[in-house]
């Protein structure tokens, strides 16, 4: 994965332990099992850009580093897929960060 090694920006959905806890038993371990779809699932939470709340929130979707697309909605609540956005706007040095509350699986 040299994607996130790159200048960026990048925009990371990082879940929490908590999400990646709620996973069905055996996720994780079939997943490090098999590093090509280990990387298409952590490159799915990232987008190419600084993508800040208030700009996603101009938008219905984002495209993945993967290639998939992301749903976003910021009508109600600040979401992405299948997961609400816990803490929003967390700078880092090549780009930013929304922690989330559940992994996004593609599919």
């Amino acid at each position: 994965m040299e994607t996130h090694k790159g200048p960026g920006p990048f925009t990371l959905f990082a879940p929490t332990d908590a999400a990646y806890a709620k996973l069905p038993v055996g996720t994780i371990i079939t997943l490090v099992q098999n590093p090509p779809q280990l990387a298409r699932i952590l490159t799915y939470h990232v987008v190419l850009g600084r993508w800040k709340q208030a700009d996603i929130a101009q938008v219905t979707s984002l495209t993945s580093v993967e290639g998939a697309e992301i749903r976003v909605d910021c009508s109600e609540a600040f979401e992405v897929k299948n997961a609400t956005v816990i803490a929003a706007d967390i700078e880092a040095s090549n780009g930013v960060i929304h922690v989330i509350n559940n992994v996004m699986l593609m599919g």
